[in-house]
């Protein structure tokens, strides 16, 4: 079915999806400036005027599904479970 009247919202959307994308480019560059500072200095935080910056290696441990599922199929089995999600898309 075709929408034209929708046109100029999925355009918009477009344009949004854009300017977060530079958005998120131009945050990315901004938070490597204060990560660069914090390696020259020797630190793990900084501090300034109202603001406090953190950069710590954090270990996490996640489970390895794939691993599972071929080591032990029947427990991989076991626990898994569907779930159903919608998602939109404009291309």
């Amino acid at each position: 079915m075709t929408m034209t009247r929708l046109d100029p919202t999925a355009a918009r959307i477009r344009s949004l999806e854009a300017e977060i994308e530079a958005l998120a480019a131009e945050l990315e560059a901004a938070k490597d400036e204060i990560k660069r500072s914090m390696i020259d200095a020797g630190e793990e935080t900084l501090t300034g005027t109202g603001w406090t910056a953190s950069w710590k290696t954090v270990t996490s441990s996640r489970l390895d599904t794939a691993a599972l599922k071929k080591a032990l199929p029947e427990v991989y089995e076991t626990f898994s479970k569907a779930t159903t999600t919608s998602r939109f898309c404009i291309r």
